[in-house]
């Protein structure tokens, strides 16, 4: 039986900046905010992207979508190559790849009003009349949880919840078939946390969307996704089944990671795990693999040689990139 074809696949891809030079450098020093990162997410299906604040996440999501142009590697889209297109052909592209943002306070037109948020993607590539716009607004209100008549209101008499809801709303106006979620649920309280997660899923089974979804919160994740990516210093370290990463990581990142978590029993908890020491800065990685520097199974050949997500494919589909795993 073949297997079909991903949405999208990401070979590779790279984004580095270039710091502001310093007294007496001669040429800038580069930050690799991400460093040849690969993953696939297939039509319908959730992949999670997780990692401490700073590892990449984030540039990762925007470089795909191209709001940050990568510096390298490659970004398909239904086998379509995106890193080469014009930008009138990206933007025409754009029509199938939408992002929530992960504040709802800042994301929002403040002069719009709700109705004209969500209908402006519309506006923007001519689709539909005014009487269809009207129509299709009220539709995705009532789809994500909002009055209809709250079309007339602006963002500032919108709570958060609801403000996040409204920017569901726009990224699925254009129908799309992938929207990147960029911690989504981060800034809101608790309670409301599981609403639109719940929200998010429910669109999914009705609508087919698939999510690369950007978080922190692995309970968050748990709930969510279907796979996980795990993030270090703008490398992925281990890509998994959500069930068997959560049950059995083999990255030593992975494990120190979900033995963070917590749980409410402590007395339940296995030992718990400690992270020794702060992440390098990405403007100086250290040689060979990134995490060495405070990796318990540490050992020589670590820091001489980076090892490759996928050298040794397992049958299992559980990808880690670690020398003694």
């Amino acid at each position: 039986m073949n297997t079909p074809a991903p949405l999208l696949q990401v070979e590779r891809l790279s984004k580095h900046y270039a710091l502001p030079r310093r007294w007496l450098e001669k040429a800038r020093r580069p930050v690799q905010a991400v460093d040849c990162v690969s993953f696939s997410v297939a039509r319908g299906e959730t992949l999670a992207l997780v990692g401490e604040s700073g590892c990449g996440k984030t540039t990762t999501a925007k470089s795909v979508l191209r709001l940050v142009e990568p510096s390298g590697g490659s970004v398909r889209l239904e086998g379509e190559e995106l890193t080469q297109l014009s930008p009138g052909q990206m933007r025409l592209r754009r029509r199938e790849l939408q992002i929530i943002f992960q504040d709802p306070y800042a994301s929002l037109n403040p002069r719009l009003s709700a109705g004209e948020i969500v209908a402006e993607p519309l506006r923007n590539f001519g689709m539909a009349s005014a009487a269809e716009r009207r129509a299709r607004v009220q539709w995705l209100f009532a789809r994500v949880g909002l009055r209809p008549e709250a079309a007339s209101k602006y963002p500032h008499e919108f709570s958060g919840g609801q403000r996040q809801r409204l920017g569901i709303a726009r990224a699925l106006a254009l129908g799309p078939k992938l929207i990147v979620c960029d911690e989504p649920v981060s800034a809101l309280d608790v309670s409301v946390q599981a609403q639109v997660v719940n929200l998010l899923m429910d669109l999914q089974a009705e609508l087919g969307i698939a999510y690369l979804f950007v978080a922190h919160d692995l309970a968050v994740v748990r709930h969510i996704s279907r796979r996980v990516a795990v993030m270090y210093l703008g490398r992925i370290v281990e890509v998994a089944d959500r069930d068997a990463l959560f049950s059995a990581p083999r990255h030593p990142y992975t494990e120190i990671l979900l033995s963070s978590v917590p749980v409410p029993d402590p007395r339940t908890r296995a030992k718990r795990l400690l992270l020794q020491g702060d992440p390098p800065s990405p403007a100086n990685p250290p040689p060979g693999c990134h995490f060495h520097t405070r990796c318990p199974l540490a050992r020589p050949v670590c820091q001489e040689q980076a090892p490759e997500l996928g050298a040794r494919p397992p049958a299992d589909g559980h990808f880690v990139a670690c020398h003694f795993r």
